[in-house]
């Protein structure tokens, strides 16, 4: 809405950011991991086979121009989902997807979006290497204190120095003061409020977006504070 080139990666294994969008079909999109031909050609080794050497900086610049699908202005990828037991590893697919994503972070034109699992599984996989600001979305409950609490400490160890947060599904105004006081140390940049709205548009496989009137207006003052 403002101009800016947008690019969104869906990195969740479990990945529904397409139907979140209102993308009508999402399993048509092909994702990243999938493209064995193009994987094999940019890191010179065929997906799934063992031993070798590969590019760890394959040409990638092409990628979201050949495979993204626009929706409402937003230029989406799919990453791809986990292998199945037994089936090798993703060494090369990994190689290629982490210099897409450091190209993109690294290119000022563009913002780019990574809907990545939630918890801490990719601080362990070293796959928020150039990001320099992190952005932890909490509920208001102990389980998720603690998991935020993990982030921050993961976080701090590889490097990243600003911690922002957003308090999501906020029923009262106890429940700020409950993520405020649990997380002093962190800076809330905003809160979310619990929304029957957006609730209704998953439940009947609608966008997100303009669901809600009074979430879009909490969405711009983080996207300002950013």
């Amino acid at each position: 809405a403002s101009g800016r080139k947008v690019i969104a990666i869906d990195a969740d294994p479990d990945s529904n950011l397409a139907s979140c969008l209102g993308y009508k079909d999402p399993a048509s999109i092909r994702p990243l991991v999938e493209l064995k031909e193009l994987i094999e050609e940019r890191t010179g080794v065929k997906p799934g086979t063992t031993g070798g050497m590969f590019r760890l900086n394959p040409f990638v610049e092409d990628i979201p121009e050949k495979y993204a699908v626009e929706i409402d202005g937003v230029h989406l990828l799919v990453a791809g989902a986990v292998k199945k037991g037994g089936a090798g590893c993703y060494c090369p697919e990994n190689a290629m997807i982490r210099a897409l994503v450091s190209h993109l972070l690294l290119d000022p034109d563009t913002d780019l979006v990574l809907d990545m699992e939630a918890g801490i599984e990719h601080f362990s996989r070293g796959t928020i290497h150039s990001v320099d600001q992190l952005l932890i979305v909490l509920e208001p409950s102990n389980r998720s204190i603690e998991t935020a609490r993990r982030i921050q400490i993961l976080a701090t160890e590889v490097g990243i120095k600003s911690i922002l947060c957003i308090g999501n599904k906020i029923r009262k105004e106890d429940d700020k003061t409950f993520l405020r006081e649990s997380l002093p140390e962190l800076n809330f940049i905003g809160f979310l409020p619990y929304s029957e709205e957006l609730r209704d548009a998953d439940m009947s496989g609608n966008t997100a977006v303009g669901a809600s009137s009074v979430i879009e207006h909490c969405i711009a003052e983080v996207a300002d504070a950013l």
